[in-house]
Order: structure tokens, then C-alpha cells, then sequence
């Protein structure tokens, strides 16, 4: 009972405050709360396990929750993300219009994501993972502009298509098991069943597999995210790219991993297109970044870039891949949602949102700027930080993956990779601290041009934000050295 109060609680907290008739100090106050206890009952509910069965569809068909190691990671790494963005979202959401409904929004969507974690069997990942795009349309959409209407259709359109394609998989994977359905390392359809037709079913599998990568961003499905993250307000683009995005991997993790079996797909068409596919991906998003100057939306190109990160390790099917990724789903979540908040304080103090106007901001905004540098160095794969640690993870397993020359490919993939995302996060940093002589941005009366007057820089020349929303950052950065320090022991202990 504790799985499914653990994350109904958000949900029907966060609908709830829609009725709220209060003032902000209350409502804040109620927002707080429900965040905390939300942390404290995952807390209980890591520690205590179990499992349970909601509903009973058909013979192995149930709506199953419990707690593994992978749910355990994902369930985390939510939990951290979220509460993080909410107490930045508490002063960043002065400036935007219904912030009762963004809060509402972001619980019911933190409920959904839990229960993705949770999940025991492929049709409660499913039911659970649609209600993750529906809850998180909104998100997207909330300034209510035509250009906010128009990028949450499309992320609605791509999410839906992604998810049919899914489905496919999720019927079929069925259609091939006799026994029991719930997740299991190793998988558990029925070989004999897949022998029958063992092409159709790989060809199933690769379908899957893409639709499911629909929310990670990997090509070809990957147009979605490029136009939703500029426009959602920065804590969402915060969780699209650091989190929600990642719902797609974990559900490609428990179809390939948990469902299907590494061993089934190995060294076939499926492992090489899926490969492919990742690498490909990897390239395009940081070339799309490296000549993009939107902050954001040079953001967002990254965010597809560096997933294809985790795709690429999870395409090797080993041990070592698999960790390599879940290593970079933890590392990416922390630095990427750190430099979407970033952003937003460009955007929320000085109404900046392209890059050419950061140049000399590092001296206005020393805090936020290192920040975005720390968090730029992981993305990169810079030592002792995250970054580093899964990319070393991946390469390695690639040269130990034996795909022939694919195995050669990714590491010079990934190396070309990281010096475009050098290329793209480092020169923004270099002219914030040493801007070039004449270039120094001005130093007083800038007003954000969505914060109505209230993002004004201080008398001293100063910009930075308050504590509720550089703490949050810290925190991030501090989560990435973590991850490159302790990420691998974390892994261990989750059963990896």
C-alpha cells in the first residue's frame, strides 16, 4: 500500500491546489509540504520494498507496482531532480501568469513519473508512461502563446506516436510469454514462441525500441524536443531534459533488459540499426548545438545529443553498457538540469536568452556562471565529474563489445561529440569571465522582459537570483561530482 500512496500523493495533491483559494505564502508553504513528504515516503518506500497488485486484466495482464534496482535508481534520481526545480520554480514563477496550475501540473507529473519507476510489468510501465505525456503537455504549453500552443501539440503528436509504436512491442512481447510477466534481468518471453517467427519479432523489438526513444529524442523521432524546451518555462525545460526525457530510457531498458533478454537481440539487425541510430543521433544533436544561439534551444540540442549517450551504451546489450548508461542518466540529469536553471536565470534577471548576450555576465553573476561552467565540464567528460566517468564507462564497453567495426566507431563518435560540446558550452563561459574589450554587457537597469519590472540588478551591479534558486543549482553541481566520485558505488549497491 505504501508504493501506491507514495506516488498518489503528488497526484492528487497537485490537483488539489488547483482549488486552493490562499494567499502565496500559504500556498508555498502547502507546495513545500507536499514535496517533503512526497521525498519522505519514497524514502520509507525504497527501504521497505514489496510489491502490489491494483487491478487484474487477463492471465498475466495486472497492474503490478514494486521496487528493483532500476526502479530504485529512477525513482531517485525524480526525487532529487524534482524537489531541487520546485523550490527554484518558487521565485522563478513570479514572473509567468497561473503559477497554480504550473505546481499543479508539476505534482501530478512527479506522481507519474514515480509510478514509471515503480512499475512491475510492461502494461503498468505503459499505462504509467502515457500518463507522464499527458501530465507534462501542460508544462510545455503554459504560457498559452501561439508558439507554446503549437510546440505542445507537437510534443503531444511525437509522445502519442512514440508510444503507439511502443505499444506494438509491448502486445507482441506478450503474445511471446507463457509464464509470468512481471520484469525479470535477463527477460522472460518464451524462446520457443519467438522461434516461430523470430523476424517479425525482432522487427517488433527495433520498433519499440524507437518508439519508446520518441521521449529520449533519438532520431528519427527526436523533433519534439528542440521545439518544446525553449519555450516551456525554464524549471519544466529543467525536467523534460533532465528527467521526463529519461522515462523513454527506462523504457527501453525494461523492454530490451527486462522483457526481451540482451541475448535475443545480440548481434543481430536490431543491435547494429539501434547502434546506428544512437551514433547518429550523437552527432546531429551536437552539430545542431554547436551552430544554434538560443540558449535554450542550443540546450535542447544537447539534451539530444547526450541521451543518445545512454542509448549508445544500452545498444552494446553487456553489463558494462548498462552502466555506463544508468552512470550518465544520473550524471546528465544533475548537470543538464543545472544548466536549464541556469538559463533561467539569464531569462527571470536580465531577460537574456541568446548566448552573444552573456558576454561579461560572470562578473554580475559569479555563482550562476559557475555553475554553468561545472555543469558544462560534466556534460564535456572533464575529471573527477560525471561526465567523465559514464563516457569512460560507454567507451569501454564498446571496445570490449565486439560489434566488429562498431565497436572502433563510438569511442571516435563520442570523442568528436565532446570536443563540439566543448565548442558550444566553454567559449559561453570564456567570454562571460573575459569578455573581449567593449564587449561587457551593461551592468545596471536591465529589466527581464517577462519579469514585468521585478528582475532589476542591484544597485552594486550584481544579478545574482536569491537563494531559492542558486541553492538548487549548487546542489546540482555538488550531484554530478557525486556521480563521478560514488556513481559507480551507488550502481553497486542498486545490483548492477
Amino acid at each position: 500500500m505504501l508504493l501506491i500512496v507514495t506516488f498518489l500523493l503528488p497526484i492528487v495533491g497537485g490537483a488539489l491546489t488547483l482549488k486552493m483559494k490562499t494567499e502565496e505564502k500559504k500556498r508555498r508553504a502547502v507546495y513545500i509540504a507536499l514535496t517533503l513528504l512526497t521525498d519522505l515516503l519514497l524514502g520509507i518506500a525504497l527501504f521497505a520494498g514489496g510489491s502490489i497488485t491494483v487491478a487484474h486484466f487477463a492471465e498475466n495482464v495486472n497492474l503490478t507496482f514494486s521496487l528493483d534496482g532500476l526502479g530504485r535508481v529512477a525513482a531517485v534520481v525524480t526525487a532529487c531532480l524534482y524537489t531541487f526545480v520546485s523550490f527554484y520554480a518558487y521565485e522563478y514563477m513570479q514572473m509567468e501568469e497561473r503559477p497554480e496550475v504550473f505546481f499543479a501540473f508539476f505534482f501530478i507529473s512527479f506522481g507519474a513519473l514515480i509510478a514509471v519507476a515503480m512499475s512491475a510489468n510492461l502494461i503498468t510501465m505503459y499505462l504509467s508512461f502515457e500518463a507522464l505525456t499527458l501530465t507534462t503537455v501542460p508544462l510545455v504549453l503554459h504560457e498559452r502563446t501561439k508558439e507554446a500552443v503549437s510546440a505542445g501539440l507537437k510534443y503531444l503528436f511525437y509522445s502519442i506516436g512514440g508510444a503507439l509504436m511502443g505499444l506494438l512491442a509491448v502486445f507482441y512481447v506478450y503474445f511471446c510469454t507463457s509464464g509470468d510477466a512481471t520484469f525479470l534481468m535477463g527477460g522472460f518471453v518464451d524462446a520457443a514462441k519467438v522461434s516461430a517467427n523470430r523476424t517479425a519479432f525482432l522487427v517488433i523489438v527495433l520498433i519499440g525500441i524507437i518508439g519508446f526513444g520518441t521521449k529520449a529524442g533519438m532520431y528519427p523521432m527526436h523533433g519534439w524536443l528542440p521545439a518544446a524546451h525553449p519555450i516551456a518555462p525554464a524549471p519544466a525545460s529543467s525536467l523534460l531534459s533532465g528527467i521526463v526525457a529519461k522515462a523513454g530510457v527506462v523504457c527501453v531498458i525494461r523492454l530490451v533488459y527486462y522483457s526481451v533478454g540482451a541475448d535475443l537481440i545480440r548481434g543481430t539487425f536490431v543491435q547494429y540499426a539501434w547502434m546506428g541510430l544512437a551514433m547518429l543521433t550523437i552527432c546531429m544533436g551536437s552539430m545542431m548545438a554547436f551552430c544554434e544561439k538560443v540558449t535554450k534551444k542550443r540546450l535542447a540540442y544537447s539534451t539530444v545529443s547526450q541521451i543518445s549517450y545512454i542509448m549508445l551504451g544500452l545498444a552494446f546489450l553487456s553489463p558494462d553498457g548498462l552502466k555506463g548508461g544508468l552512470l550518465h542518466l544520473m550524471q546528465h540529469a544533475a548537470s543538464k538540469g543545472c544548466l536549464f536553471l541556469v538559463a533561467g536565470v539569464f531569462i527571470y534577471k536580465l531577460g537574456y536568452r541568446r548566448v552573444d548576450e552573456l558576454k561579461g555576465i560572470g562578473k554580475r553573476m559569479p555563482i550562476t556562471m559557475w555553475c554553468f561552467t561545472i555543469a558544462s565540464l560534466s556534460l564535456i567528460g572533464i575529471p573527477p565529474l560525471g561526465g567523465f566517468v559514464s563516457k569512460w564507462a560507454i567507451a569501454s564497453a564498446a571496445l570490449d563489445g565486439g560489434v566488429r567495426y562498431l565497436s572502433v566507431l563510438a569511442p571516435v563518435v563520442l570523442i568528436i561529440s565532446a570536443l563540439l560540446t566543448a565548442g558550444y558550452l566553454l567559449p559561453v563561459t570564456v567570454d562571460a569571465f573575459f569578455p573581449a574589450r567593449g564587449e561587457e554587457t551593461e551592468k545596471h537597469g536591465k529589466e527581464s522582459s517577462r519579469g514585468g519590472g521585478k528582475a532589476r540588478a542591484e544597485d552594486d551591479g550584481s544579478a545574482e537570483p536569491s537563494p531559492l534558486m542558486t541553492v538548487p543549482m549548487i546542489l546540482l553541481c555538488v550531484g554530478t561530482l557525486m556521480v563521478g566520485l560514488f556513481g559507480t558505488a551507488i550502481l553497486g549497491a542498486a545490483g548492477f
